[in-house]
């Protein structure tokens, strides 16, 4: 993780939420790069502390095991600012940990159909461990409707499909300064 000594403390961290396969990693990159901040991606993070895939992480303490890990991330990250941060899909579930965070901190929510979201995640390199079931479009979908209460209690909004890769950065980098 980034040391917090990086971090200008007047600046609120900036948390990507939504669906996996929203573009959350991908976006947030681009977008702590140009406003010159750190990035925390969660999985990666995570998988770093623990010496550990996130499938592993899931095949030995299940999901509630992972969610128990990205907690304890949080509560670290409510120590410090100025970050981009890009939970799991499911961060916006677990009990207390956005409050953790805002205020001060932005959430934006990447907003994407399921349908779109499945097929960027089927043309990556691994499948979330939620996602391996025999129908992982109908599981992203289920997904959605269980997650998405959380997703809109973001600051702002951006249908990601709709907008080129350019321009979302611009207008989630605007919406965060904002």
């Amino acid at each position: 993780m980034p040391d917090e000594s990086t971090n200008e403390p007047s600046s609120p961290h900036i948390i990507l939420v939504g669906l996996p396969g929203s573009g959350k990693s991908t976006v947030g990159r681009r977008v702590a790069r140009r406003l010159g901040r750190p990035f925390v991606d969660f999985d990666s993070e995570i998988e770093r502390r623990a010496g550990k895939s996130i499938a592993q992480i899931f095949s030995e303490s299940g999901e509630p095991g992972f969610r128990a890990l990205e907690l304890e991330l949080t509560r670290e990250l409510a120590q410090t600012s100025g970050m981009v941060l890009a939970p799991g899909g499911g961060w916006t579930t677990i009990p207390g940990a956005t409050a953790l965070l805002r205020p001060p901190a932005r959430m934006i929510y990447l907003r994407v159909k399921a349908e779109v979201a499945i097929g960027r995640i089927l043309r990556g390199r691994r499948i979330r461990p939620l996602l391996q079931t025999a129908d992982p479009l109908d599981t992203l979908r289920k997904l959605l409707a269980e997650r998405e209460a959380g997703y809109l209690q973001a600051d702002h909004v951006v249908d990601v499909e709709v907008v080129k890769s350019q321009q979302l950065i611009a207008t989630i980098a605007r919406l965060a300064l904002s």
